[in-house]
């Protein structure tokens, strides 16, 4: 009798001692995954950083924009804009051509964007995510800031011709961005942007784009064009060139509501 109880206690205790282990086990790697974490995010963003830098100044610049959009079945739509920028918060895109749509503005602080058009008394709010012209939103030239729009992870890399390439994920920060996911493939040794998909809210992949005709605009080797295409219908597309960037002081009230109408 006695020695069968010692045989269940012993098998207790084994199996106890077992069952610690294994906790202590999953604990352990538990820990180390939470500290891998984070340190792959800093790593992510600051790939993401450092790709933001490439396409734009970090402080205040002006920059031009053409953009032809092309479908099948229809003629070449072209458009252009001046983009006034300050810190990636603060953005006015002006309407240059067509001569028609000469005079509206689009004013965007922070997220908050605003649209204001001379036949109309007050300015409209609009959101990023609203198309602009062809395959081009709002949020495409009022807000181009990925590191602060999105937490990127780091979910592979590819090797493309001689190059090899981070391969990020970027999940919106809120609803209010232009796009809710973007897989974004950044040069891992130059930090220069290829390519990105953009997905909807439902993760839809809607729209394709690369980075293109690198040159040198405001002091640094950028990209001058972008080639946004639709990933629904085959054929659909705007390319959108940027030149005459140049840094500029912008004062903060041109950042305004109120500043709007002297901007013409």
């Amino acid at each position: 009798m006695v020695r069968n109880d010692c045989v269940r206690i012993g098998g207790c205790w084994l199996a106890l001692m077992s069952g610690i282990f294994l906790l202590l086990q999953s604990l352990t790697v538990a820990a180390q995954g939470s500290a891998i974490a984070p340190a792959d995010d800093a790593i992510a963003r600051s790939i993401v950083e450092k790709a933001d830098k490439v396409r734009f100044p970090a402080d205040g610049f002006q920059v031009d924009i053409v953009i032809n959009s092309l479908r099948p079945d229809k003629d070449a739509d072209m458009r252009k804009y001046r983009v006034l920028s300050k810190g990636n918060e603060n953005t006015v895109v002006m309407v240059t051509e067509p001569a028609s749509e000469r005079g509206q503005i689009i004013l965007m602080r922070g997220r908050d964007l605003w649209v204001f058009m001379p036949e109309v008394s007050q300015p409209i709010r609009i959101s990023l995510a609203q198309r602009l012209t062809g395959q081009v939103a709002n949020g495409d030239l009022a807000r181009a800031n990925f590191s602060g729009d999105y937490n990127p992870k780091i979910i592979g890399s590819e090797k493309i011709g001689n190059d090899s390439f981070h391969i990020l994920e970027l999940i919106a920060v809120d609803r209010s961005v232009t796009y809710q996911r973007v897989v974004y493939w950044v040069n891992e040794k130059s930090g220069w942007p290829l390519k990105a998909e953009f997905y909807s809210l439902s993760n839809r992949l809607m729209k394709k784009c690369s980075y293109e005709n690198f040159q040198t605009l405001a002091g640094r080797v950028r990209p001058t064009r972008l080639v946004m295409e639709d990933a629904l219908r085959s054929g659909e597309k705007s390319i959108l060139d940027y030149s005459g960037m140049k840094e500029r002081d912008l004062p903060d009230k041109i950042f305004t509501k109120e500043y709007l109408k002297k901007l013409n």
